[in-house]
């Protein structure tokens, strides 16, 4: 699951001045020429969709931006957190769009660009998998072309989403995600904790105890130690800019709601708390890549029993990487995923 850096969300305003007199449109209409067509807002926007969503507490939007253009490949990106931002994928444009490969941005609600309705009730698995499949319609993706690319807690979404819907999918990839949060608790507390220094883990075990989640000291031990090894296997200084981003805007009511406070599992009554999908796996028919790394939070021989519990699985097993395996293992992970992604579309 994404841990949450506590960095200091921020937030810029552009003021941007428009002269009438220098676009072209017409005296009598607001009608652009130049042959772009009024109601194509997707060109006049470059690719960005807001999308609405019907909930129990009204209606609200949530933003998508297309790159690319392929009738036959098209990747749905689910952030983690939950309560993440889409900016950490932005290194998809690195890979992705010189092999021809359509993707979207997409900020799940409560997050970055798209409608925070501060309600702790909508938090709920169910109602995020009715917004994919709201958003997968809203984008005219099927079966013949869509793509469901979840990571972190987007693993689990995706998970969720193809056990549902997936007569909607071409092909499924969960991403540095294992299929029980019992079974990450686990891991966490008895693999990766004590790979840490023994007076570290004796501190931060210490504090835990007394629910001091957000304690400086805490979230200190936690960064210097846990996360430039299982996070992302930088210094969280040089972290890249995206992921930065994506970090400082992290919903924390959001996440706290979904994932609980403990950076090592899920506590107190976090709704995943009790997540388990590996009884359910074998329902999954669809063309499946799953994605894990050596040093990731999550454990990659769980990952790797992922893929081979759905019917049509394949693992990609990311040697350098951690959880955030598309910057610490790019090469791996993107040569990974686009053969993944082409040869679905030819059938191989």
């Amino acid at each position: 699951m994404k841990t949450n850096l506590k960095l200091v969300a921020f937030s810029s305003i552009f003021l941007i001045g428009l002269t009438l007199s220098s676009c072209q449109f017409d005296n009598k209409a607001a009608t652009p020429k130049d042959g772009v067509a009024a109601n194509n807002t997707e060109i006049l926007s470059g690719g960005i969709k807001l999308i609405p969503i019907t909930t129990p507490k009204g209606v609200f939007n949530v933003w998508t931006k297309r790159v690319g253009d392929n009738p036959k490949i098209k990747v749905l990106l689910l952030h983690g957190g939950p309560g993440a931002t889409h900016e950490y994928f932005e290194c998809f444009e690195s890979f992705l769009p010189k092999e021809g490969i359509e993707y979207y941005y997409y900020d799940q609600l409560g997050s970055a660009y798209s409608d925070n309705p501060n309600d702790s009730s909508l938090w709920t698995i169910d109602q995020f998998v009715e917004e994919v499949e709201t958003v997968r319609k809203a984008l005219h993706l099927d079966s013949s072309n869509f793509y469901l690319l979840g990571h972190s807690w987007g693993g689990i979404l995706a998970t969720e989403y193809a056990l549902k819907y997936q007569q909607n999918l071409k092909g499924l990839i969960i991403s540095n995600m294992m299929p029980s949060i019992p079974d990450y608790v686990k891991y966490a507390n008895d693999v990766l904790g004590p790979k840490m220094p023994k007076e570290v883990l004796a501190k931060i075990r210490a504090l835990e105890a007394k629910g001091e989640y957000t304690n400086p000291e805490y979230l200190n031990m936690v960064q210097e130690n846990y996360y430039p090894e299982h996070i992302l296997r930088l210094p969280p200084a040089t972290w890249p800019d995206p992921v930065k981003r994506a970090f400082a805007k992290m919903n924390y009511p959001l996440y706290l709601k979904m994932q609980g406070p403990s950076e090592f599992g899920v506590v107190g009554n976090a709704v995943l708390k009790n997540w388990d999908r590996k009884a359910d796996l074998a329902k999954i028919k669809v063309p499946t890549l799953s994605i894990g790394g050596e040093f990731d939070t999550m454990d990659p021989k769980a990952m790797e029993a992922l893929s081979k519990a759905v019917q049509h699985g394949q693992y990609l097993y990311c040697s350098k990487g951690s959880h955030m395996s598309m910057y610490d293992d790019q090469q791996t992970y993107f040569n990974g995923l686009i053969k993944f992604l082409k040869d679905v579309d030819t059938k191989k």
